[in-house]
């Protein structure tokens, strides 16, 4: 397997596990809104769950080469954006 192949199997691994939990990241920011100064619950949870697959892209690169490049950063995005309807759909739904 390439690593550009490896790199968006672990990010749609990682994504789909972020949006099995996104009723529960609901949840707990709901209940803790004020603490956390949060006005809009499902864009915290939408934000939250695109860094997470931003962070591990990063990760995964930087274990593979180094600090991610430009091509690199704009590999991980293009992975996430082909996601951004089954995400937004389970956050809005």
């Amino acid at each position: 397997m390439s690593e550009d192949n490896q790199l968006e199997a672990l990010i749609n691994q990682t994504l789909s596990n972020a949006i099995s939990t996104i009723p529960e990241h609901m949840k707990e920011i709901e209940m803790n809104k004020e603490m956390l100064k949060v006005e809009n619950a499902k864009e915290f949870v939408y934000g939250m769950v695109i860094g997470m697959a931003f962070g591990i892209g990063s990760a995964i690169i930087t274990t593979q080469k180094g600090i991610p490049t430009e091509d690199d950063q704009l590999k991980i995005k293009e992975i996430i954006y082909k996601n951004i309807d089954d995400i937004r759909g389970q956050i809005y739904k």
